[in-house]
């Protein structure tokens, strides 16, 4: 294994200069450093960051806790989207991620207690903002490093969050419906209890009560942010007397499962049903017909939360923010004129 010393001697400064080098100390020339790095990269040197890091308090490591289950969230692209805008930014900073792999809610919160009272991440992001989670709820009372892609149900002012506005651009995507003539506009959301299907839906009705059109409640459904949640909602909602000319969708997933279920039904989209979505991942894109969504700009999401966290890992005086991610409508197939 090569060390410090052989790094020095192959470099002609000594030990203690190589340790400034990698801790990038400031009085150390930039001729110098480079000409460490060199050697450094030339033998193989690599730093012993466990070391490293009992010296200065901090693992260099981040924790990311997805939504129960693991393995479900996995199957929406939204989450491999927002880890890559995550891991872009801690590559940048040469930290690591630590990702929860629990199932159920008291595993998550196991989980993130061992993250936390085991010193194994120095901040945490949550991919998930629900009501009264117990997992926000203790970050907060042991003010640990935390960021919530999304908006917190309590203190909002006193936790940093990236989010859209998404109550304006439900609002927006559903008046852009109401614009092509649709007045039965139903609305598919996932979970009840998630922020992001609360704001979206508020400005679906929203744009609804503005337009002078009844804000049916058989017209919601909730259901998974998967493929087969947007099957079972097409089945309630074809089973009302008056059927929908239009759906808006919480998310692009739900939006496939959707469409599958339509085509098995002998129901043409955009031809029968008008149909609009969020979030914009790739295979919005490539479905039949391509799907008029909601771009959230879920890398950047990612990679604004990694940001954050880890400035507030660096400076536990780092003010709380509320960074909000611009949106856009990407208009394709799916919509008709009535």
């Amino acid at each position: 294994m090569v060390t410090i010393k052989d790094v020095a001697k192959a470099s002609g400064v000594s030990p203690s200069t190589v340790s400034r080098v990698i801790a990038d100390n400031p009085r150390i020339s930039a001729d110098t450093k480079k000409k460490v790095r060199k050697v450094m990269k030339k033998l193989g040197y690599h730093t012993n960051i466990s070391a490293r890091n009992l010296v200065v308090k901090s693992t260099k490591a981040i924790g990311v806790i997805m939504p129960s289950s693991t393995n479900k969230a996995l199957q929406n692209p939204f989450f491999p989207e927002v880890l890559r805008g995550i891991g872009s930014v801690i590559h940048q900073m040469q930290y690591s991620m630590s990702l929860s792999t629990g199932e159920t809610e008291d595993e998550i919160f196991e989980e993130v207690k061992r993250m936390v009272y085991g010193s194994y991440v120095d901040g945490v992001i949550l991919l998930y903002s629900s009501i009264d989670d117990r997992v926000t709820n203790f970050l907060h009372e042991q003010a640990f490093p935390f960021v919530i892609v999304g908006k917190p149900h309590e203190h909002e002012n006193e936790i940093t969050h990236v989010d859209n506005d998404n109550f304006r651009a439900g609002k927006e995507i559903t008046e852009y419906l109401i614009a092509k003539g649709h007045h039965k506009i139903a609305f598919i959301g996932g979970s009840s209890d998630r922020f992001v299907t609360m704001d979206r839906q508020a400005g679906y009705e929203s744009a609804l009560i503005d337009a002078g059109i009844q804000n049916c409640e058989g017209y919601k459904i909730y259901t998974e942010f998967l493929k087969s949640g947007g099957q079972e909602a097409v089945e309630s909602l074809f089973a009302l007397e008056s059927q929908p000319t239009g759906i808006v969708v919480s998310d692009d997933l739900i939006s496939l499962g959707v469409l599958s279920m339509l085509e098995d039904s002998g129901y043409n989209v955009p031809g029968d049903i008008s149909l609009v979505s969020f979030n914009n991942v790739y295979l919005s894109e490539i479905t039949r017909p391509p799907l008029t969504t909601v771009d959230v700009q879920i890398y950047e999401l990612g990679a604004q939360s990694a940001r954050a966290l880890i400035e507030k890992t660096m400076n536990k005086n780092e003010p709380e923010k509320r960074i909000i991610i611009p949106h856009r409508i990407v208009y394709r197939e799916s919509v008709r004129k009535i």
